[in-house]
């Protein structure tokens, strides 16, 4: 089976169930695994890769106004690499290839192959994603391993944490110019790892956030996951939170508990690596209850950098 994939999470998880020989072609944000980067790129970006994040925004915010997706399809490719299985999504409009453009590239396409659209909004949902596409692929009996594996770390973290009693108010933010809430699976996977998330809400889109509904909620721990950023990138757009107004007298800046996480790797993609996200959270709101499951990189303390500011 030639399998093309048009999301980085689907690509993650084709690979993860062993079928990594079978991809043909992938986007041009598929970075993991490794391998998957010498992959013909199927898709084009609309928006400047350097630019910053306000910038990002309002482009996406244009584009999404007229229907239009940031990402665009190479057709000449998609046609030469003669796919027998397309994985989408459609779920986020900034993420992904527009539907439509999707089914039109399929009605033309030599052979119409078959499409797996995957929209999950919880860690259950990503799962049973990873169900589906093995059932697609026909290699059901992969799921079984790779979800029982991936179960199994879950149910480790909630175990790890079940005792503790206090659960800390705490926010993820997923972007910080504008401010966005968390949405979909990360406020569930804050509660799983044991605290409370103030503004997101679990199943639903994240959304745009005012200043004064973080000073409200006074958070004690912050944990910068930003969509599609790893933690360099988000550095650079800490200085925008540390200049606002009551930064210093946050909770979570006095007592140092604000995080910077790779968000691109573990919080944005909606693939097997949001447990790794799972156990990074953990680790960050209870040291040495629950394991740290990604490298060192994935992670970076940044509150005893912002005390002085504000």
């Amino acid at each position: 089976m030639r399998i093309v994939s048009l999301l980085p999470s689907a690509t993650e998880i084709v690979c993860s169930l062993g079928l990594e020989e079978q991809l043909v072609g992938v986007t041009h944000e598929c970075d993991f695994p490794t391998a998957v980067r010498r992959l013909p790129k199927v898709t084009r970006l609309h928006s400047p890769a350097d630019g910053t994040s306000a910038e990002i925004d309002r482009l996406v915010v244009e584009r999404l106004s007229v229907g239009e997706a940031l990402y665009t399809l190479d057709m000449a490719l998609l046609e030469s690499l003669q796919p027998d299985l397309i994985v989408t999504q459609s779920l986020c409009g900034v993420c992904a290839i527009a539907e439509r453009e999707v089914q039109a590239a399929v009605c033309i396409l030599p052979g119409r192959p078959r499409v797996v659209n995957l929209e999950p909004t919880s860690l259950d949902g990503v799962l049973a994603s990873i169900r589906t596409v093995a059932a697609a692929a026909g290699v059901v009996d992969r799921a079984d391993h790779v979800v029982a594996d991936l179960r199994r770390r879950i149910d480790a973290v909630v175990s790890r944490v079940a005792a503790i009693r206090r659960r800390s108010r705490t926010i993820l933010l997923e972007w910080i110019d504008p401010l966005f809430t968390c949405g979909h699976w990360s406020p569930e996977l804050v509660r799983l790892a044991g605290a409370i998330e103030g503004l997101g809400q679990e199943g639903k889109p994240s959304r745009r956030a005012r200043w004064e509904e973080i000073v409200l909620w006074q958070p004690e721990t912050l944990v910068l996951a930003c969509c599609g950023f790893d933690v360099e990138r988000t550095l650079r757009d800490l200085p925008i939170l540390t200049a606002q107004p009551g930064w210093a007298e946050l909770p979570c800046v006095r007592d140092n508990r604000v995080y910077v996480v790779d968000g691109a790797a573990y919080f944005s993609r909606p693939g097997p690596r949001l447990v790794d996200g799972l156990e990074i959270l953990a680790d960050v709101l209870h040291p040495g209850t629950a394991p740290l499951g990604s490298p060192t990189t994935a992670l970076r303390h940044v509150g005893n950098l912002t005390g002085a500011s504000g």
